[in-house]
């Protein structure tokens, strides 16, 4: 296993503070506040940590207040129901406190029944494809220094895009998004840690999807964007160290925010997952100061 990689594992290993309590440590990537993924993931660790025999099917999180990258996050756990087949759970994530995310989850004993899925888009398959941080590296000089670092160092996640926007002179292009991406080293057989990780791993671009067709990215100083909720269904087992790729829409925007949907699929052809999610990408006057977060 990686080291980047390593380390993540480790920030999704949460700290038991009592009955149903876990305490979370952050982390910086850059985004000037902290990555939702990061939130989204811990959270459904603490609800997984609560519930026996049976993996999540679905999940639906607000993001409230923006995360701050420096400060560690306690998850409360509510156990909503048990029942033969389901269990719901209520997680709320707090920094000094205050919220930041609420996030339910539902978990489903192992069964059968009917199948059907959509098939996988014809793409270029990764091994065609530069690495969005080789793409980083070649431009390290433009990006901010502030950032630098972040964005150029090695990740846990390696992101390939079909069809990637130039951050300095972003283009506009068609609501759609494609990329492969996996964890750069091997991981546990855990089924459950794969998932918590691919929750954690769906935030990123996902937003950026709403943002093709205006020619607009987190780059620019006026834009202020932020992850406002997060919502993923799950059908079919897979491991984050084997490609999978990331198929995105965006069927509207409007009133400063912007829907983005996708599939996630094994490089098989299977479909493994859905996700849906609203984010703000308002653009600011001249002179108005910008939060930005990635989403």
């Amino acid at each position: 296993m990686s080291t980047v990689l390593d380390n993540l594992l480790q920030l999704l290993a949460l700290e038991p503070l009592g009955p149903d309590r876990y305490l979370g440590q952050s982390q910086d990537l850059g985004f000037r506040r902290l990555f939702g993924g990061h939130v989204l993931g811990q959270a459904l660790v603490a609800a997984h940590n609560t519930v026996s025999d049976r993996q999540a099917h679905s999940l639906h999180a607000y993001f409230i207040r923006a995360g701050n990258a420096q400060v560690p996050i306690e998850y409360q756990v509510e156990r909503i129901r048990d029942g033969q087949s389901f269990s719901v759970r209520r997680v709320t994530a707090l920094q000094n406190n205050v919220p930041i995310l609420i996030l339910s989850s539902s978990f489903q004993v192992a069964e059968p029944g009917f199948e059907h899925e959509l098939a996988m888009p014809d793409v270029p398959p990764p091994e065609s494809l530069v690495s969005e941080l080789e793409l980083a590296r070649a431009v390290k000089d433009r990006i901010p220094e502030r950032i630098r670092e972040q964005f150029t160092c090695d990740r846990p996640i390696e992101i390939r895009q079909v069809d990637p926007v130039n951050p300095f002179r972003p283009e506009k292009k068609t609501a759609v998004r494609h990329a492969w991406f996996r964890a750069v080293g091997n991981m546990p057989d855990d089924p459950v840690l794969n998932q918590c990780l691919l929750t954690y791993a769906s935030d990123f671009g996902l937003l950026a999807t709403c943002m093709r067709p205006h020619g607009v990215t987190f780059y620019q100083p006026d834009m202020m964007t932020a992850s406002l909720d997060h919502a993923m269904w799950f059908y079919r087992d897979f491991r984050m160290d084997e490609w999978l790729l990331y198929t995105s829409d965006s069927p509207t925007a409007g009133r400063g925010r912007g829907f983005n949907r996708g599939n996630i699929f094994r490089r098989d052809g299977q479909l493994v997952a859905c996700v849906a999610q609203e984010g703000l990408i308002r653009q600011l006057a001249k002179g108005s100061a910008t939060r930005t977060s990635q989403g």
